[in-house]
C-alpha cells in the first residue's frame, strides 16, 4: 500500500483520492498514471442502510470511511464480493461490500435530516424497526401513509425525519453538536460511530459543502478560508490539530469526537492543544484554522 501511495504522491495526486492500482485505474488517470488496464468505472449507488470503505478487501480489515445509503459509488471493479472504486461525495477510494451496492437508479429526492431515523417495516408506529439510517442518506420517496414515507421496499420512515436533498443547515455547529454523546468509531460517519474527520465532514455536507474524508485533506482542501488563530476564532471555524479536527461552538470550546472520551463532547480548546500536546511533545497545538463561508454570506 505505502509503494502505491508513493507512485501516486510522486504525480502530485492524492493516493485517498485517486483510483489507481498497478493493475488497474480509473480512465481519466491514462496518460498520468501507468496501469495494466483502465476502465470508466460504472455508477452504483448504496442500498445498505450503511456500507464500510476500507483499503483492503478483506471483512476484517479497518474501517476507513462510511457509505450512507444512496450515496454514489463509481465501481472500477467487482469480484470476489467487493467493489473497488470510489465514493462519490469525496472521491474517497477504497473496497465496499459489492451486497451493500446496486447499479445507480432514479435520483434522490430528500435526504435524513436528522442524526438517526427508524427504519420500519411498515408504516406502524408500533412495529420493531429493522434498523436505522444517518444523517445524509440520499432517498426517494415513494409514497406516503400518514406519518411515514416508504423509501424503498419494506423501508418506512418518519415523513418528519426527512429534508429536501438541496436544503441545507447554516449552522454546522449546531450540526455537530446534535451527535453530543456518539461512540467514537475510526472512520464512521453516522449515528452509531463517528471519528474526528467524520464529523467535520457530515456536519459541513448538511450545510451543503462539499468536504474531503480524513483531517488531512480537509486542512489541505477543505472548504472556507485560513485563519491566524491568534486573531481570535468563533463559532463554526474548524480547527486542525496534529491528526486531530475539531469545529468551534464559541470562542474558546470545540465539538470533537475524540478518542479520549470514545464520543463526541464539547472541551475547552485549550484542553484539547493541551492533550495533543501530552500525547506527543513535538506536536503541540493548533496547526490550522479554516473559517467556511457560504455563499450567502451567512
Amino acid at each position: 500500500m505505502t509503494a502505491v501511495a508513493d507512485t501516486v504522491r510522486a504525480a502530485g495526486l492524492d493516493p485517498k483520492a485517486t483510483a489507481w492500482r498497478p493493475d488497474l485505474a480509473a480512465a481519466d488517470l491514462e496518460g498520468r498514471l501507468s496501469a495494466a488496464r483502465y476502465a470508466s468505472g460504472a455508477a452504483h449507488e448504496v442500498t445498505a442502510l450503511a456500507a464500510p470503505v476500507s483499503a483492503e478487501p478483506d471483512p476484517a480489515a479497518p474501517m476507513t470511511s462510511q457509505l450512507l445509503l444512496g450515496e454514489p459509488f463509481t465501481a472500477y471493479e467487482i469480484a470476489g464480493g467487493w467493489a473497488w472504486g470510489q465514493c462519490g461525495l469525496d472521491d474517497y477510494v477504497g473496497y465496499v461490500p459489492a451486497a451493500a451496492l446496486a447499479p445507480a437508479g432514479p435520483p434522490a429526492d430528500h435526504r435524513v435530516g436528522v442524526p438517526a431515523a427508524l427504519v420500519f417495516p411498515a408504516p406502524e408506529l408500533k412495529r420493531r424497526p429493522s434498523g436505522r439510517v444517518g444523517l445524509g442518506a440520499r432517498v426517494t420517496v415513494q409514497e406516503t401513509a400518514g406519518r411515514f414515507a416508504r423509501i424503498g421496499p419494506d423501508r418506512w420512515v418518519a415523513r418528519v425525519a426527512l429534508a429536501p436533498l438541496d436544503g441545507v443547515v447554516v449552522d454546522w455547529a449546531a450540526t455537530a453538536e446534535r451527535f453530543l454523546g456518539v461512540p467514537y468509531l475510526w472512520g464512521g460517519r453516522s449515528a452509531d460511530g463517528l471519528d474526528c474527520s467524520g464529523l467535520v465532514q457530515v456536519a459541513l455536507q448538511a450545510a451543503g459543502f462539499r468536504v474531503p474524508r480524513d483531517s488531512d485533506q480537509q486542512a489541505a482542501a477543505g472548504p472556507g478560508t485560513p485563519v491566524d488563530p491568534s486573531a481570535g476564532l468563533r463559532r463554526g471555524d474548524v480547527v486542525f490539530f496534529p491528526d486531530h479536527i475539531a469545529i468551534m461552538v464559541d470562542d474558546a470550546r470545540v465539538v470533537h469526537a475524540n478518542a479520549a472520551a470514545m464520543a463526541v463532547t464539547i472541551d475547552p480548546l485549550t484542553s484539547v492543544a493541551e492533550r495533543v500536546a501530552a500525547d506527543d511533545p513535538q506536536r503541540r497545538g493548533i496547526t490550522f484554522v479554516r473559517r467556511p463561508t457560504l455563499v450567502s454570506g451567512a
